[in-house]
């Protein structure tokens, strides 16, 4: 996608020195500051899904395959990429992109003779990339016909949660890859922007993506969503997902589930975009899914752009009163209109997801 109109993408590798290397965006500084950094080592790799300098469960798992490249340049023994898969899978326990990453990496690497995992290392992880972006740009085809569909005679108003769109990806996004794809086919869109707290990736994240496409948007708070619904201003609901299980259950980013359900209550549809990657066919339902609990000073503060242009974080809630930060809900495949992947929008289902993903099922 553009920044400041030049094409660009979430993640890419490197020379630097002469040394192979990997350039993220530093999210933690957007909207307020572009900033670009550069991993050098897996624990480089690993801090940037930690602190969420990355995130997003695709752009995770690349990020994820390219540390694992970074590790095969420094030890390319069995037991030191094994050692730096288990670290890195250790970050982050929701996005199923994340193992599966180290996992794909670790079949492709441990088959191979030591001398040839390194260069190895580094095409599959720019193969992941790459396949992460056809597969978003399907997804983006498929929810384009939804967006179609539900356009009656002007705009048409989709509502998001947290960040889908391309910062979340390598490139397109997945939630906002049919929202992308609608404003160059040309349809009206507007969309309404979830501010989503904790970490605000609505508005510091989407909001700032969909202003650099030039699409008509507006940030609201989390609670707003249900009284738009309410009053026919939501035409449709699509969300990302960290990991879908196999019966179709959708986690996602904490208060999704409560959007779930005021679609559900208003007959707006709700889909979730989901690549294959993030279908854990392993986990029979959502229950099984583990949910991360971050730290409570996400709550307790918020950061904001100073006076003076600086970064400023400052505490909201009083001292002594304690935080808890669960990072995801489950939304259950009940109240999911359909899943848009990127072989095309199915049910959330057991069956519909074993038809459409046959080999992994």
């Amino acid at each position: 996608m553009l920044v400041e109109g030049t094409p660009t993408r979430s993640i890419r590798s490197l020379l630097e020195a002469g040394a192979r290397r990997v350039e993220i965006i530093d999210q933690t500084r957007l909207p307020h500051a572009f900033v670009t950094c550069v991993l050098a080592t897996p624990e480089d790799a690993a801090e940037a899904i930690a602190v969420m300098r990355v995130r997003g469960a695709p752009l995770i798992g690349a990020t994820a395959a390219y540390g694992m490249a970074l590790a095969a340049d420094r030890d390319a023994s069995d037991a030191g990429l094994r050692r730096t898969g288990d670290f890195l899978v250790a970050t982050r326990p929701t996005a199923v992109n994340l193992r599966w990453g180290v996992e794909r990496m670790l079949k492709q690497l441990l088959a191979r003779p030591v001398s040839e995992r390194s260069p190895a290392a580094w095409a599959e992880a720019a193969a992941i990339c790459e396949e992460d972006v056809e597969q978003n740009r399907a997804i983006g085809r498929h929810g384009l016909e939804l967006i179609r569909a539900a356009r009656r005679d002007g705009v048409v108003n989709v509502l998001t949660h947290c960040n889908a769109g391309w910062l979340a990806t390598v490139d397109w996004g997945t939630a906002l890859a049919p929202v992308f794809a609608a404003a160059e086919a040309g349809i009206p869109l507007h969309v309404w922007v979830d501010e989503t707290r904790p970490r605000n990736q609505g508005a510091s994240l989407t909001a700032w993506e969909l202003a650099q496409a030039g699409i008509p948007h507006t940030v609201i708070a989390d609670n707003a969503g249900g009284h738009l619904m309410q009053h026919g201003r939501v035409d449709l609901c699509i969300v990302g997902t960290d990991r879908v299980a196999a019966n179709g259950d959708v986690a996602n980013k904490i208060g999704t589930y409560l959007k779930a359900l005021a679609a559900f209550d208003n007959g707006v549809p709700f889909y979730v975009a989901a690549p294959g990657p993030s279908i854990d066919f392993r986990l029979a339902e959502g229950g099984d899914i583990p949910i991360e609990e971050r730290d409570a000073e996400e709550v307790a503060r918020i950061q904001g752009l100073a006076p003076d242009g600086s970064l400023l974080s400052v505490r909201l809630i009083p001292a002594g009163s304690a935080c808890a930060n669960p990072a995801f809900d489950v939304t259950p495949a009940r109240l999911v209109s359909g899943l848009i992947t990127e072989r095309g929008v199915c049910a959330a289902s057991r069956q519909a997801l074993a038809a459409l993903f046959p080999e992994r099922a």
